[in-house]
């Protein structure tokens, strides 16, 4: 029994009613604790941001390095399709290696491709510093994830958790945010440089603490790394990701059709290929228990749902104040500021709500999203500018998606054991990215198609009808979550 465990043993033996002040090493615990999921959210918001900045950035970015078209799709989406495809990887390293080596492994890692991104004399050193900056960010998630699972209990784990998901959604609209800000500042005359080196020295701080409070070792019974299902999955999500993240800007040809079709049945392959491994005795990717286990497979559905339309109407909206609007970088990223608190706000208070009530929760707050991006609608329907409304609804958008993510992934994890988290983390996050890169395609084209040539009334229609269909799928990951376990424990 470590020292943490002997001071929550000695906690939950104190007599009832009894309310002393915490003892000076327990404290030190909590303060050591909150030190390490700082850290560890920091890494978090890091690989977030960088999944959504540069899109304020891509303009800027094409003509400093004279670039083509296909080649500036790449540096937005390459980072997304590495991302993507191998967070799954990444948590069965973890749960291989140990989650604080994959942790630092991976921050280092996309450290110093972020330097490199900053430093890229042209658009090829860039798509493949963007590359490798993916797979760092794929190698660092899931080990959070599994480290707030095993490291934290009861109403700490909910609220570490509700801290991520707070991260994870302020992340992608932050993204915006930073991207517009830092553009528009041009430091130094660095132009869209600081976009990828203000990683740098945020990395480096990250990287220097977590040597001193990760927790070392490995999790109990390691698993093997299951090659041909590694081999597998990685074919089958990449034929899914990559026309996904490049298929509106590239106009759907012919190849990206065929490798969306291709998808599903190397995706049934995939699953044969696990069957095989776990006949044999071996260790599959993503074990049959794990998506058996109560409530995963709803939560992934959910969460998938919730994220798409998510990704989805952030990317219509800021192409609609850019493209449509003609608005600056700064104005399209300071739009989505009331978005960023009213998930900040879900995500905080969503623990106050009683337990029996979590379920139910979850599909009002699917409920709420809905709300605000069918007024969102509404009110840009006419000319695309909106009225003084708009901030409120980008606020109650926020808002629901807060009381959607965060308690999602508490329900996720609620019931799975101890040695599958990894692999669980791996199906939450896997499932949360391709949920973006789907949403994006799906409802930028839609936007894209219905812009036409993007006068603002055009424009103000395409983001209505988007936003519309956007509450939609609010709805569907609503009722998806009502067949999530009404009991945690």
């Amino acid at each position: 029994m470590n020292e943490t465990t002997q001071n929550r043993a000695a906690m939950a033996m104190a007599e009832p009613g009894a309310n002393p002040p915490p003892a000076p090493d327990t404290a030190a615990h909590h303060r050591h604790d909150n030190r390490m999921l700082a850290v560890m959210l920091g890494a978090v918001f890091m690989a977030l941001l960088d999944s959504t900045i540069v899109n304020i950035a891509a303009p800027t970015i094409g003509a400093d390095l004279d670039t083509t078209g296909s080649a500036l799709q790449l540096v937005v989406s390459g980072y997304t399709v590495a991302y993507a495809t191998l967070l799954v990887t990444g948590a069965r390293l973890g749960a291989r290696n140990g989650f604080r080596s994959m942790f630092l492994f991976g921050l280092i890692t996309f450290t110093a491709a972020s330097l490199a991104c900053g430093l890229a004399p042209d658009s090829a050193v860039l798509i493949g510093a963007r590359l490798v900056q993916g797979i760092g960010a794929a190698m660092t998630m899931p080990q959070v994830y599994s480290l707030i699972q095993l490291r934290f209990e009861g109403a700490a784990r909910a609220r570490a958790l509700s801290l991520y998901a707070a991260t994870i959604g302020l992340g992608v609209v932050v993204g915006q945010v930073a991207g517009g800000l830092l553009v528009s500042a041009d430091l130094f005359g660095s132009g869209w440089r600081p976009v990828f080196l203000i990683n740098v020295p945020i990395g480096l701080v990250l990287v220097i603490a977590g040597l001193r409070l990760l927790p070392h070792g490995k999790p109990a019974g390691s698993k093997g790394l299951d090659l041909p299902g590694l081999i597998t999955l990685t074919v089958a999500l990449l034929l899914l990701v990559v026309p996904l993240v490049m298929g509106h800007e590239q106009r759907w040809p012919l190849w990206m059709q065929i490798s969306l079709v291709a998808s599903v049945p190397v995706l049934v392959g995939f699953a044969l290929v696990e069957r095989a491994v776990a006949r044999r005795g071996g260790a599959p990717l993503v074990p049959g228990r794990v998506l058996k286990t109560p409530g995963l497979v709803p939560a992934a559905t959910a969460m998938f749902f919730a994220m798409a339309g998510y990704a989805g109407f952030l990317f219509s909206f800021s192409q609609h104040m850019q493209s449509g609007l003609g608005e600056s970088a700064t104005r399209t990223g300071l739009v989505f500021a009331p978005l960023a608190l009213g998930v900040a706000t879900g995500s905080l208070t969503w623990q106050k709500v009683p337990e029996r009530l979590h379920r139910p929760l979850i599909a009002t707050g699917c409920a709420v999203a809905a709300l605000g991006y069918a007024g969102i609608g509404f009110d840009m329907r006419s000319n695309g500018h909106g009225g003084f409304a708009l901030p409120l609804l980008q606020l109650v958008v926020g808002i629901g998606m807060g009381y959607v993510t965060s308690p999602l992934l508490t329900v996720s994890l609620a019931k799975v054991k101890p040695a599958d988290v990894a692999d669980a983390s791996g199906v939450m996050t896997t499932s949360a990215q391709i949920a973006q890169a789907l949403g994006i395609a799906a409802y930028g084209s839609v936007y894209l198609s219905a812009a036409g040539n993007h006068t603002p009334n055009a424009s103000g229609h395409a983001i209505a009808v988007t936003a519309m269909l956007v509450a939609v799928t609010a709805l569907a990951g609503g009722l998806v979550s009502l067949k999530l376990p009404g009991e945690q424990r």
